[in-house]
């Protein structure tokens, strides 16, 4: 596995067009020129080279017929032939190369790329095996003729070798020019999708280098068996040797375009690939460079589509749960959204800003709410800290959940400690604001209220309103902080330690007085607590 993923990360950082011998794809300038320039040389002359052996062997050895090496056609086959070959040879490289560089002078020169560059570029691939076409073409009129006023027998047997090595020569230097040119098609393809007009599928792209290939050869022999039929003089030993060689030649010929047509369909699977396995580990910044014509660069394109939607899915995601919280937003992605909620027991901690008008008042806007934010960042990292939940902000106050929406081990315990951790570091960090804490618990209502288009995950109970009346004590006591003493009751003995019965008073808007605990001014006790049974969530406190 880790084998693979190494791979995987090697084919899209050192080969993302599929080949070393093309680069980053991310050169421009002298070097893409230099670059394109010596591929598509060595690819037109090889494919030519190859085409020319082919040829003679065809003409000389392969293909039964007259002797073309005979004292007439001396002068044509050591004078035309060798100087048409190197003329058409050298010539028609260099011609497909200055058109080439004519055409890909936006890519070397850095100009801006219009729709009629990028169809030309686009169409370059099949206008430089024209010109191979073209070349073999002009061969096998010019030999034609040649050997036509001088051995008319051997016309049949050189044309049938030109226009086999001709096709294999066209086909050879079609793939390999769109080799060579990947690196532009990359920059191109990177503007859009090919035209349909332009786009050569891969079904088609199979099929006719499935005829050059193989059917081209197969061809041959059936053309050299009609010819034996005129031809009584053809010995069995010439026969064996033409199908042999035929075969020979079908099986080299369909081997070597089957290995270029497959690696241009792999080349972009593999980047597919690699790219995937890549997102599927997380990287969303993954991207597949789109650089081939089809269907295939179709996919890749899907591909990068599909990983610029998941990023801006992860990003809605992200700035979700910093609107929500991550654990309502969690909640919210994994079922659908219903209005109402379920009865929780559920701790809530209250935090409040004193005299927030005066401080607006004396304040200017953009100091406030740079001192807001460091006031809100301490609240939300504490209160994250101990595992709760900051439900939302109320101006210039917070309020902090304990149980909801996913339940909370010893609710209790970790508000408390919530409460005393901020309180200290609020003092320390935040000294330009005095605040008040309130800490309450039991039953309440959590759950998404609003309407069917706007709706907020909230939790509505008594514990809620408690907690803000005792932040409203909280602000007169010298430690800011007050707490339900049912709260404290149901602590765990190491967090009651921390905390002491202040009051009992009669809380605004309540009818029966409540018990109010506050944190110990000095160090706890180390005596043992006597256990003090929780009261029942449903009594008043």
């Amino acid at each position: 596995m880790l084998g693979w993923v190494a791979r995987d990360d090697r084919v899209l950082r050192e080969r993302p067009l599929g080949s070393w011998l093309l680069g980053s794809g991310e050169e421009h300038g002298r070097r893409v020129r230099l670059r394109v320039r010596f591929l598509l040389t060595g690819s037109l002359l090889a494919a030519n080279a190859v085409g020319a052996a082919v040829a003679i062997a065809l003409v000389t050895v392969v293909i039964p017929g007259p002797n073309v090496f005979v004292r007439d056609l001396l002068l044509v086959n050591f004078v035309a032939v060798p100087v048409y070959i190197f003329t058409a040879l050298i010539g028609g490289t260099t011609w497909g190369i200055v058109r080439g560089l004519r055409v890909l002078r936006w890519a070397t020169e850095g100009a801006e790329l219009d729709e009629y560059q990028r169809r030309a570029t686009l169409r370059l691939p099949a206008e430089l095996t024209l010109m191979q076409a073209l070349a073999w073409l002009g061969g096998l009129v010019l030999f034609t003729v040649l050997y036509a006023f001088v051995q008319p027998e051997v016309v049949p047997k050189v044309a049938l070798s030109i226009m086999l090595s001709g096709t294999v020569t066209c086909a050879n230097a079609y793939l390999l020019s769109e080799f060579s040119l990947r690196p532009i098609a990359a920059r191109v393809l990177a503007h859009g999708p090919t035209p349909r007009r332009l786009a050569l599928g891969v079904t088609v792209r199979t099929l006719v280098f499935w005829g050059v290939g193989s059917g081209v050869p197969v061809v041959g022999l059936m053309v050299v068996a009609l010819l034996t039929l005129f031809q009584p003089g053809v010995t069995q030993l010439q026969l064996v040797v033409t199908v042999l060689a035929l075969g020979l030649v079908s099986l080299v010929s369909g081997f070597m375009l089957t290995v270029l047509s497959t690696r241009a369909t792999t080349a972009p699977i593999r980047t597919v690939r690699a790219a995937l396995a890549r997102v599927e580990r997380g990287d969303l910044d993954t991207e597949v460079v789109v650089f081939d014509g089809t269907e295939l660069g179709e996919l890749q394109s899907s591909v990068n589509r599909m990983v610029a939607g998941l990023r801006e899915r992860e990003r809605i995601r992200d700035l979700f749960g910093k609107h929500v919280g991550e654990e309502v937003a969690r909640a919210a992605l994994s079922r659908q959204l219903e209005l109402g909620g379920e009865v929780r027991d559920v701790v809530v901690l209250f935090v409040d800003v004193t005299g927030s008008t005066q401080i607006a008042q004396t304040r200017p806007p953009t100091e406030v709410v740079e001192v807001l934010n460091r006031f809100f960042t301490v609240v939300v990292d504490e209160v994250h800290a101990h595992d709760g939940f900051v439900n939302k902000f109320q101006g210039d106050a917070a309020l902090a959940i304990f149980g909801a929406p996913s339940p909370v081990d010893c609710a209790s315990s970790k508000a408390l400690a919530a409460a005393r951790a901020t309180i200290e570091r609020l003092a320390a960090e935040v000294p330009e604001f005095a605040v008040g804490i309130g800490v309450a618990g039991g039953q309440a209502v959590a759950g998404n209220v609003g309407a069917e288009s706007r709706l907020e995950y909230t939790v509505i109970g008594d514990p809620v309103n408690m907690a803000a009346r005792l932040t409203e004590l909280a602000k007169g006591l010298p430690v800011n902080v007050a707490a339900a003493m049912s709260v404290v009751e149901r602590a765990s003995e190491r967090e009651r330690r921390h905390w002491r019965e202040h009051d009992v008073v009669a809380l605004r808007g309540r009818a029966t007085r409540t018990r109010v605990a506050v944190p110990r001014s000095g160090p706890p006790p180390s005596g043992e607590l006597t256990p003090v049974a929780s009261p029942d969530p449903t009594s008043a406190p």
